[in-house]
């Protein structure tokens, strides 16, 4: 009688689980398709710079999406093409990067795949930090995967070469949040960024 009753109970618990969850009673799902890049090595580079100014009023002098434009001391002005500054989605001109994430005094963004080339997953940061109530920090961090670059020695060429020009970029901010004017542009090469 209790092997009857356990069977039942057990037949009876096994079909409400199914009325209650009816996804997890079909059959396993397939396995994902393959990685575009099976071995990626994600690198990240931050960089700082200390800044003599709140980061709110730091934010607001050279946070604005297309602000790069003068920071980066771009000949073309930054634009956007898509969506409105500052908003989820937006679109500017500068490598057609497109603003995917952001906070009060951040945002984040990323490239957009480019046919023929693999996607190196890159995405940019920029972040004003609050240190003191009168100073703060400039944060810039770049994350890509470098996989595709070639060596060791290439990588490290390619990191050392980022690494200067958005340090560059990122005494232009200082300078600007800070209230100075830049000097003229250095001279740069295609694909600097």
């Amino acid at each position: 009688m209790i092997v009857v009753m356990f069977a039942v109970m057990k037949t009876l618990i096994s079909a409400a689980f199914a009325l209650a969850f009816p996804g997890l009673a079909v059959a396993q799902a397939p396995a994902p398709a393959p990685l575009q890049t099976p071995n990626p090595t994600y690198t990240s580079i931050e960089m700082t710079i200390d800044v003599n100014r709140p980061a709110a009023e730091v934010w607001k002098r050279v946070g604005k999406f297309c602000d790069i434009g003068e920071w980066f001391q771009i000949a073309a002005p930054c634009t956007i093409t898509s969506g409105k500054d500052g908003e989820f989605g937006a679109v500017r001109t500068v490598g057609s990067e497109i603003l995917v994430g952001k906070t009060e005094l951040s945002y984040t963004y990323t490239q957009p795949v480019r046919e023929g080339a693999r996607y190196n997953m890159y995405h940019g940061t920029l972040e004003a930090r609050p240190v003191t109530a009168t100073t703060s920090k400039i944060v810039y961090t770049l994350f890509f995967d470098n996989s595709m670059i070639g060596d060791d020695a290439a990588k490290e060429a390619d990191r050392a070469r980022r690494t200067t020009t958005f340090n560059q970029a990122l005494q232009n901010m200082k300078i600007l949040a800070e209230g100075g004017t830049l000097p003229p542009a250095p001279a740069r090469g295609r694909g600097a960024m």
